[in-house]
């Protein structure tokens, strides 16, 4: 039995927390406007769909063009066969992919002075990871990543956040046909900073992306995913991992648009609450339209309340306007810490300390154990034992 099976509520709707129900049905419409030009979306002021459950306050200063104050200081360690860099906005790379569905994305798109472009040449298969160091001191900014994989390419792209600045930010994956790109994000930031970031990925044919989003620091993190499907055969697995302390939000949009035969789709969320006016939001919305006959898709989401005052909102959502799919569903539960399994393991001589860190431990596993970076593994799974008291760390982000 896993921590959340004491609370499952499988659900098409928005999930209940604590006792309080968030109403009717929500989510992203099915068909998103989006747009590059900022003055096509509104200024946000908390009641539209996309933003409800973000804290407007926290983040309004994106909500209009700002003078950078600070900037991102990328450190870069990659092979030789990889070519990394600042480039101009009007690189042909940059916007291959990216259309803003909000108006923080679009803003960072037309304010960003240049975009970090990282290429995987054809065929290149590199046995270690490509990491970025993005540390950002304090102040607010702009940033635009393009991370492309060349056709038959295999790659691995680490992107570590840290520091005390605040970011706008557009990620570009590209993956070529038959290529694969495992890219992590880390969100590691100061408890004062702000991140709001969208990612878009394009896969070519029978191409693959492994997509996965660390969230530990931060005031307020916002990563807002989208994937769409060049060709047929592209596979996509959505993981998402984070720790909300007090006063911290972590949010995480997903949008799968499957509009091209035989293509797969997998989302794994799993986040952690501990403390007062700790909050995860989690919105899935999956689209199979009429022409991706022979798509599979799932989306799941577990959230693991561990203290009072925690909240947690989840919201799956799928629409199917073909018949003919391999496969689709989705999943959420919410629940409070098992009391029965803090029993077991104490009626086998486990203290209660100790048996709270194994549970969470075995609660995040599944998502950190897939990321195939050995070093990255273990600093994630330190980083949680500091929030539950285990490390130096603990009280930082409290």
């Amino acid at each position: 039995m896993s921590a959340t099976d004491t609370a499952v509520a499988e659900t098409t709707g928005p999930q209940l927390v604590g006792g309080h129900s968030h109403g009717e049905m929500t989510g992203s419409p099915p068909e998103r406007f989006t747009s590059r030009s900022a003055d096509d979306f509104a200024v946000p002021n908390g009641r539209e769909e996309e933003w409800r459950f973000t804290p407007i306050r926290a983040v309004r200063e994106f909500f209009k063009p700002i003078t950078p104050s600070t900037a991102v200081e990328a450190t870069v360690v990659a092979d030789p066969a990889v070519s990394h860099g600042a480039k101009p906005m009007s690189d042909p790379r940059v916007g291959q992919v990216l259309q803003p569905a909000d108006r923080v994305s679009a803003l960072a798109f037309n304010h960003s002075e240049k975009a970090f472009v990282v290429v995987v040449p054809a065929g290149t298969e590199l046995d270690e990871p490509i990491t970025i160091d993005a540390n950002t001191p304090e102040g607010s900014t702009y940033a635009h990543l393009v991370i492309e994989v060349e056709a038959g390419a295999r790659a691995t792209v680490v992107v570590k956040y840290t520091g005390a600045g605040s970011i706008a930010e557009n990620v570009e994956l590209i993956v070529g046909d038959g290529a694969k790109l495992s890219f992590i994000s880390v969100h590691d930031n100061d408890a004062t900073a702000v991140h709001l970031t969208a990612h878009a990925a394009l896969l070519g044919r029978d191409a693959t992306l492994s997509h996965s989003v660390m969230s530990l620091g931060g005031r307020v993190v916002r990563v807002a995913p989208t994937v769409r499907y060049a060709a047929p055969g592209g596979s996509a697995e959505f993981r998402g991992l984070a720790f909300a302390g007090s006063g911290q939000h972590h949010e995480a949009r997903l949008y799968i648009d499957h509009g091209t035969p035989d293509c797969v789709s997998n989302v794994l969320y799993k986040n952690a609450l501990q403390g007062a006016s700790a909050r995860t939001v989690w919105i899935g919305d999956v689209r199979i339209r009429p022409a991706a006959t022979g798509t599979e898709t799932f989306e799941l989401n577990r959230n693991l309340v561990l203290t009072d005052g925690a909240r947690a909102d989840s919201v799956p959502n799928l629409e199917i306007e073909t018949g003919e799919i391999t496969g689709a569903g989705h999943a959420s539960a919410t629940g409070r810490f098992d009391d029965l399994q803090l029993f077991y393991l104490q009626a086998r001589g486990i203290p209660a300390a100790e048996a709270r860190r194994l549970v969470v431990r075995g609660f995040f596993a599944d998502i950190v154990d897939r990321l195939g970076v050995d070093e990255l593994q273990e600093s994630l799974m330190s980083s949680i034992e500091d929030r539950l008291g285990f490390g130096g760390a603990a009280e930082s982000q409290q």
